[in-house]
């Protein structure tokens, strides 16, 4: 079975906003990828605390939020096994159910970040990693390199764009009575109001 190139892009997505859906499509696009996995964490290992709303919500606003894009398939695979959701048995899962081309979408702060992943060394064997440049991170390529060997053959970096949004601010801006819309998908903004999150 071969499925073609498949872009996964994983996070919180407390709540799944513009900037999220935004490098998604800009990854599908420059990399031609045939579809790209929208993976919505359970437990993230380097988040302690957890996330504020509900796998079950942060499930939901993801597939309103990805509903009109038909090369956005939203998984439940990490929310579904019990434990942290690491990304190297993610990818494994993936690559044992014949996802054989595999690009994991991050933003330049996780590639910074990367050295901390748990068996990073197994997530560069079974997927080229794309590093999406955005507001306010960056990453030295050459840097990780030296404390990843290997990591420059597998690293495709992408100037992504400039929209500087955030789960935290989005939260925040909830709590606080303001606006949230043109931020994210109205369905998600509709969601969020009838269920009352973040308040």
């Amino acid at each position: 079975m071969t499925t073609g190139r498949t872009g996964i892009l994983g996070g919180s997505f407390d709540p799944i906003h513009y900037g999220h859906l935004a490098i998604a499509e800009e990854a599908r696009v420059v990399l031609r990828l045939q579809r790209v996995l929208i993976i919505p964490a359970g437990e993230q290992p380097l988040k302690p605390g957890g996330s504020v709303a509900s796998s079950v919500h942060r499930l939901a606003m993801a597939r309103l939020a990805c509903a009109s894009n038909p090369f956005f398939e939203v998984s439940s695979i990490e929310i579904d096994r019990p434990g942290p959701s690491y990304t190297y048995v993610t990818l494994q899962i993936l690559h044992d159910q014949g996802f054989d081309d595999l690009y994991l979408i991050l933003g330049a702060d996780s590639v910074a970040d990367l050295p901390r992943w748990h068996e990073v060394r197994r997530i560069l064997k079974l997927a080229r990693i794309v590093g999406m440049s955005r507001p306010g991170a960056s990453f030295d390529p050459a840097h990780l390199s030296q404390i990843l060997p290997g990591l420059m053959e597998r690293l495709i970096v992408i100037d992504g764009p400039r929209l500087d949004i955030s789960s935290t601010d989005l939260r925040l801006r909830v709590a606080q009575g303001r606006p949230i819309r043109y931020q994210t998908p109205d369905s998600v903004v509709a969601y969020i109001e009838t269920n009352g999150l973040y308040r």
